[in-house]
């Protein structure tokens, strides 16, 4: 079983942690990843570019100058797309939803192989908590100083959700616990530096970042979510 040290937010080492064969090992079609790659950028599209042709234009009906004797060629509105303020031609408009589906288990499969080309290059790295009694920049700044990171920079918290029943309309609802507020806040103005949750881990903000930060807790989400898959198809097979 593959090992990671383990640290606290002063650079301080604490021990190792024990990681998954599943994860530290995992890997997937290259053509596979990049399919999920592309479908995660062409869903963030808005598709809400919107121009007006000549038809849609207000402006006079009048013709910018007589028909003849004046050496122009011959111009019939200012509606026109060769005049300022015209139609545009062939522009963008609003089209419908784009929306491209991606498949869960591809999706597992391409999360899984970055995180363990991460842990691989030695560029995963576990931190005991991001657990801070005030915001500091200063003391998530001076980490990854003693880390010596460079570059892009992603934060991966566990997630804490707090499940409760209301009695007037019996309606369950989930609320984020302010855990790791004080950690966002001193880590939010350091340059090409993210905070995600575990839950929320998207393929394209692992493989962009060169370096990701993760509590020992959320490692353990992420293990439970990608590699509960395997667990069950080899016991299946056993």
């Amino acid at each position: 079983m593959s090992t990671l040290k383990k640290f606290k937010l002063d650079g301080q080492e604490v021990g190792t942690v024990n990681i998954s064969p599943q994860l530290a090992e995992a890997e997937a079609n290259t053509q596979m990843i990049k399919d999920y790659i592309v479908a995660i950028r062409e869903n963030q599209r808005q598709w809400s570019a919107s121009t007006k042709g000549r038809s849609e234009v207000v402006h006079t009906t009048k013709k910018p100058y007589k028909q003849k004797g004046t050496g122009n060629a011959r111009q019939g509105s200012l509606v026109s797309p060769q005049f300022r303020g015209g139609g545009i031609v062939h522009g963008p408009k609003p089209k419908f939803d784009q929306h491209v589906r991606i498949n869960k288990k591809e999706k597992k499969a391409a999360i899984r192989a970055l995180i363990g080309e991460k842990i691989r290059s030695g560029n995963l790295h576990v931190v005991d908590s991001f657990n801070l009694d005030a915001p500091k920049t200063k003391t998530v700044a001076g980490f990854l100083g003693k880390m010596n990171t460079t570059g892009r920079v992603l934060f991966l918290g566990e997630g804490e959700w707090a499940e409760f029943e209301a009695e007037s309309e019996k309606i369950r609802v989930s609320v984020r616990c302010e855990k790791h507020d004080n950690f966002i806040k001193s880590m939010r103005n350091i340059p090409k530096a993210r905070f995600s949750l575990a839950q929320n881990i998207s393929g394209y903000d692992v493989i962009v970042a060169k370096d990701l930060y993760m509590t020992e807790a959320a490692l353990k989400e992420i293990e439970a979510w990608l590699c509960q898959d395997d667990e069950k198809s080899s016991s299946k097979k056993g």
